[in-house]
């Protein structure tokens, strides 16, 4: 392998040993190994082969973690990007991953371990590239899809933007979204599922090919530019049906006995019609799947009971998976009646939280199950992919002993899924199970967990809707004649380009190798760069540029009681974004103040307003891993609660201008429409108990991420922000249709004019023509002009030109403003 591969790949050996944090094994297992499917060269050690290799009770993971433990993908991917690295390079760190991850399943005796659901992006994209279904903006003119055509689609290039991005579900993922339309022409363009297929089986891995279904493909599209609105995509199904028989033709000549379609569509609310094109699509693949044994998952929530009906009689299908976490309901249908002779594959371990399974409950689950669809059907699963969870405890030897042996990450709950498929299979090993039950009782008792004064405050907030006094309206003029800022004011979202420098100190104070002295010192001059460079381009409120948080979650949660923090615990966001969500294990409470330092630095350096920053609690909530021992609810009224108490501080100490994030508002409300009104109420509420005792002229803005607030924008107007900011760059200004379609809004509000995701610079004519296409449908004294989101990513010879170019083209709006007038 050549040297980048070998720097990049140099931690990886640890996705080959399997730990189990602090459960134990038991020191009489003796099993032979006698996994036809393991590599007889693996690493592992010979007692973990022992343990591992037992083929039992079937077993099952949906899918796992991309990035690897160390982050590898992420740091081949940007290299390459940066043309540091060859196509290659990024080509042979890619198969050492799915290498490692598919021996590790082998090794732990999973039978059916799933292959093509690692992606160098994104898994819809990979589904796009298959079905050649490319924008034609992207100038592809047929053949195999290679990284160029699919790294622009993902994120642009210099001269046409990148594809729109959105929220996977209610999770912290992003997929990109298809554009399709009457006029595409599918046809078979990425080869990837079968490559990666025969790629296991080379290993000696068989391995269960993973497509994302036909019919949730096209539900989670959106008709392309210049189509009609109300364009069917339920339409093309015929179209893209004959690409998918050539997939499925390719892999049953490569061997493979199982397929598995992802339709997790299935657990929303579905008309008739979108229920009857899964019938149909997989009635017309019935004669190409023969042969072949079907399963289709579903995952996120309950199936209804429509949609439970319609998956069951589908004829050319082996098994189905649930959700048993999120989707307990469907455990009622399931023994209301269940298709004789099918699979069920049983998602009882959490795909989407860290803590260790109760082992025991689950077992009792699993043997009702068992006598409802019989031992010989019965698969043990986990939830969904494990894609959002964290790697592997084995890379956290300083994390809390007690709080580590509360938790799983993805590397133990495959072994979790292993050991109770065991113990159905009359081979419960009592050691691991004692020493799960240990866990559970330690986590229970746990003094560190309950904190009564917090409980007691959070309790006592029912009593109120927490609401400022004052309209938006009459604060705003209150806001005005303190701040007197021009009509279209520029700002941006919160954080600069973080520099590998500023990465270097922050790591080396972390770790005690540079002063507080001097820590503080290259901090306050990373500030002044910031400053000077926004009050030479002439933004009208500043911000400081974060320079000293790693993370918008982490950097509040290091500083908040009730959480705990992991060393490696990265999840994929989208692409090579990866975050590392803390752990609140316990009540929340603030101890001291968390920003008020380097705001007020922040604004003694400029005469202009300065943002306090801040993230609220239903972002910390929804992007941390959170505690499941209490309703959701209760968590974010304690978090609330801290924001609450800070945000009084930063007003105290002189600042006007609160950002209060909520960047993830919109990704936690259920997938259930029956259950939106309880979450936004509640979500809603927890935003506004932060804010609801400032002065009127203190201005609260709050700022929100990549998602689809249409349907929620009156509960986004019931939050009583001042101001908001507001992903709408990259999704056609979609936003903007809400107004169209008459919805008021008083405040003032930034809609995104310029995508920080992308590397690529807008130039000053296109942000003033997506600001003319704001002012069409909101007043010119409420739009703030600003880009959609944190600039953490970007690089400064991508950051200046662009905010230039923004606030030039403010500027040239001002001025035609006031020539008319």
């Amino acid at each position: 392998m050549n040297q980048v591969s070998q720097h990049i790949l140099a931690p990886f050996t640890s996705l080959r040993v399997i730990s189990v944090g602090s459960l134990s094994f038991p020191s009489s297992f003796t099993i032979s190994n006698s996994n036809s499917n393991s590599n007889s060269n693996s690493n592992s050690p010979p007692f973990l082969l022992r343990y591992f290799s037992v083929r039992a009770m079937a077993s099952h993971v949906v899918g796992y973690p991309r990035m690897g433990p160390k982050r590898e993908l992420k740091f081949a991917l940007e290299s390459f990007w940066d043309g540091k690295s060859s196509a290659e390079d990024l080509q042979n760190v890619a198969a050492e991953l799915r290498s490692s991850i598919w021996k590790q399943m082998s090794d732990a005796g999973i039978k059916f371990i799933p292959s093509n659901t690692f992606s160098c992006y994104d898994q819809v994209l990979d589904t796009t590239a298959m079905l050649g279904a490319v924008p034609p903006r992207y100038g592809w003119n047929g053949g195999e899809i290679g990284f160029d055509v699919y790294f622009s689609m993902a994120r642009g290039n210099a001269s046409v933007p990148a594809m729109e991005m959105t929220k996977w579900f209610d999770t912290n993922y992003h997929y990109i979204v298809p554009e399709l339309g009457p006029e595409v022409n599918f046809s078979y363009a990425s080869h990837k599922a079968v490559i990666e297929y025969k790629e296991a089986k080379a290993l000696g891995v068989d391995t269960v090919p993973v497509l994302v279904g036909p019919v949730s493909y096209l539900l989670l599209s959106k008709p392309a530019k210049g189509v009609e609105k109300s364009f069917s995509l339920l339409s093309l199904i015929d179209k893209i049906l004959p690409v998918y028989q050539e997939v499925v033709a390719e892999l049953k000549a490569a061997g493979a006995t199982w397929i598995q379609f992802d339709e997790p569509k299935l657990v929303m609310d579905l008309g008739a019609h979108e229920l009857q094109a899964f019938t149909h699509a997989y009635s017309a693949l019935e004669a190409s799947l023969s042969g072949l044994n079907v399963l289709i998952e579903t995952y996120f929530a309950d199936v209804p009971v429509e949609a439970y009906k319609t998956l069951i009689s589908l004829k050319c299908v082996t098994g189905f998976g649930f959700d048993l976490v999120r989707g307990t309901k469907t455990l009622d249908l399931i023994k209301g009646g269940f298709p004789s002779g099918k699979y069920l594959f049983a998602g009882v371990v959490d795909g989407r939280n860290i803590w260790a399974n109760d082992l025991a409950s689950s077992l009792s689950v699993l043997h009702a199950l068992e006598g409802i669809v019989g031992k010989d059907k019965l698969v043990v699963s986990t939830s969904c992919s494990l894609l959002h969870t964290a790697v592997d405890l084995v890379n956290e030897p300083k994390l809390d002993k007690e709080i580590k042996s509360w938790l799983a990450f993805a590397a133990q709950k495959v072994v979790e899924v292993n050991a109770l498929a065991k113990a159905l299979s009359g081979q419960k090993d009592g050691a691991f199970f004692s020493a799960n039950a240990a866990a559970q009782a330690s986590r229970k008792s746990s003094p560190r967990v309950t904190n009564e004064a917090v409980q007691q405050a959070a309790a006592a907030l029912k009593g109120s809707d927490h609401r400022r006094a004052t309209n938006v309206s009459d604060r705003l003029d209150a806001q005005q004649k303190k701040l007197n800022l021009p009509i279209l004011p520029t700002t941006t979202i919160g954080s600069f380009p973080q520099t590998l420098e500023l990465r270097r100190v922050r790591r080396e104070y972390k770790a005690k190798k540079v002063s507080e002295e001097d820590y503080v010192e290259a901090i306050k001059k990373e500030i002044n760069k910031v400053v000077k460079l926004q009050e030479e381009l002439d933004i009208d409120v500043l911000v400081h540029g974060e320079p000293e948080r790693n993370d918008m979650v982490e950097y509040f949660g290091e500083q908040l009681s009730g959480f705990a923090f992991t060393a490696n615990g990265w999840v994929q966001s989208y692409g090579s974004r990866c975050v590392k969500p803390p752990i609140i294990y316990g009540d929340v409470s603030r101890p001291k103040a968390m920003t008020v330092f380097w705001s007020s630095l922040a604004q003694s350096m400029t005469k202009r307003p300065m943002k306090g920053m801040l993230t609220g609690p239903v972002t910390i909530l929804n992007w941390s891993f959170v505690r499941n021992d209490q309703p959701r609810f209760e968590t974010c009224y304690q978090i609330a609660l801290a924001i609450k108490d800070e945000v009084e501080d930063l007003e105290k100490a002189g600042i006007t201008v609160i950002q209060i994030d909520e960047a993830a508002l919109r990704e936690g409300l259920p997938l259930r429409k029956s259950e939106h009104a309880f979450y936004l109420n509640w979500a809603v509420h927890s935003f506004r108990i932060t804010n609801c005792g400032v002065e009127d002229s203190t201005q609260i803005h709050t700022h929100m991420c990549y998602s689809n607030f249409n349907d929620i924008i009156h509960s986004i107007i019931d939050m009583d922000a001042d101001v908001i900011t507001i992903e709408n760059s990259r999704s056609d200004e979609k936003l903007l249709s809400v107004f169209r379609e008459g919805v008021k809004y008083g405040a003032g509000i930034g809609p995104g004019v310029y995508d920080i995701h992308s590397p690529r610079i807008p130039s000053e004519e296109e942000i003033a023509d997506r600001v003319e296409k704001m002012l069409a449908v909101l007043e010119c004294n409420i739009l703030w002009v600003n880009p959609d989101c944190g600039l953490k990513t970007r690089k400064y010879a991508e950051v200046k030109p662009a905010l230039s170019n923004m606030v030039a083209a403010a500027k040239r709006l001002r001025t035609k403003f006031a020539s008319s007038q």
